[in-house]
């Protein structure tokens, strides 16, 4: 079969197509999640509860398709990258899944009964389901920016040699997480106050004013430790853009800082990095502004923009190896077939817009503010 992309292009296409895929999940997614975690500060009544509450509570089992579509692109895209990862965060994605999985039940479960107690409870699972995942997330970028401990054998058998999650959760990844729960609380904060009203709203108005300063603090401080504390990874000899699946063929050096050495090599990547803060901070202006639709889009860049900065600074690495540096998965050398890659492609291009156009119809359709009255007037049909 003659296939008209060669293999480097394709590889390129589907290192940029993952990377979509995953910031859609961070700004669909992440509002969800931050809106959960900013329950308790943005509301202060059952009712008020309620309002926040509904605003994602009729979408975010569609938004989560964006981390199903990012996970199945890593499974038939990168399947080593897939195994590994899931090898050494195996403890890490696992709480991530139970904290998931508190959202549908919280959502359902907590207006059964009128008990003050039985509401409280499930509130406070839906802030540990909106909570959680988001740090987890960062923590997970953090240690990719460090290195995974794992190596590969001769025989291509990837050993994955790391301790747990406690590994995980050092300085770095937590300083990363704490960026993520404060990128996607901005978020949450940003969609409350263009999809409520009352005091929720106000709440929610303030808190993206305000929140993302400490977003972009952290964010900060994230890249100046990446200069100047962690050791980044370069490829010196050996790796072929179009060559095989094999990461053993390649050295690899690491020097203080090289996670920056692409935005030296191409300039205009900087954008990236830029665009995560001056949407943090068009936030805030949209804030004191009372504009909250310019401010939603205004996180949403942000969330592109922080989100994008890990990816083009580890460019071309996907899961650096702190055992073998050698043995690090690339997008060069951990991909599959260049026959999979068109296929996965030719089903990409027809079926990514459909998910695209329904997913703007059904927030066409839910399109409005949830207003206090409207819980009052339909307390047995809401959330």
């Amino acid at each position: 079969m003659s296939i008209p992309l060669d293999y480097e292009t394709l590889r390129v296409i589907w290192w940029l197509l993952l990377g979509l895929l995953l910031i859609g999940f961070a700004i669909m997614d992440g509002f969800d999640l931050g809106t959960a975690a900013l329950l308790p500060v943005v509301a202060r009544t059952d009712t008020e509860r309620r309002v926040a509450i509904n605003a994602i509570g009729p979408v975010w089992d569609g938004n989560q398709v964006w981390l199903i579509l990012g996970g199945g692109a890593i499974f038939a895209a990168w399947p080593i990258v897939y195994a590994t990862a899931f090898s050494g965060f195996y403890i890490a994605m696992f709480l991530v899944l139970v904290a998931l999985i508190l959202r549908p039940v919280g959502f359902e479960f907590r207006n059964k009964l009128p008990n003050a107690a039985w509401r409280s409870f499930w509130d406070w699972a839906l802030v540990v389901g909106g909570a959680v995942p988001s740090v987890v997330f960062g923590v997970a970028v953090g240690n990719l920016l460090q290195g995974v401990p794992f190596r590969v054998d001769a025989d291509l058998r990837i050993l994955y040699e790391g301790s747990g999650l406690f590994e995980l959760l050092n300085p770095f990844g937590l300083l990363c997480g704490l960026v993520s729960l404060a990128m996607l609380a901005s978020h949450g904060a940003a969609y409350l106050a263009l999809r409520t009203s009352g005091a929720v709203a106000e709440r929610a108005r303030r808190v993206a004013s305000a929140l993302p300063f400490v977003t972009v603090v952290l964010f900060v401080l994230a890249g100046l430790w990446i200069a100047f504390g962690i050791d980044g990874y370069r490829i010196v000899d050996g790796a072929a853009a179009g060559g095989p699946s094999n990461p053993l063929l390649k050295t690899v050096a690491l020097r203080r800082g090289q996670w920056l050495v692409n935005y030296g090599e191409r300039p205009w990547l900087a954008v990236a990095p830029v665009l995560g803060i001056a949407g943090a901070m068009a936030l805030v202006a949209a804030g004191r502004s009372r504009k909250p639709a310019i401010g939603f889009i205004a996180s949403s860049l942000s969330v592109f923009g922080i989100v994008a900065t890990a990816g083009v600074s580890m460019f071309p690495f996907l899961l650096p190896s702190t055992l073998q540096p050698g043995a690090s998965l690339t997008v060069w050398d951990a991909s599959s077939s260049q026959l999979t890659l068109f296929v996965m492609l030719l089903a990409t291009l027809i079926f990514l817009p459909v998910v695209l156009a329904y997913t703007g119809w059904v927030y066409r359709v839910l399109r409005g503010r949830i207003t206090p009255a409207q819980i009052e007037a339909n307390a047995h049909k809401l959330y």
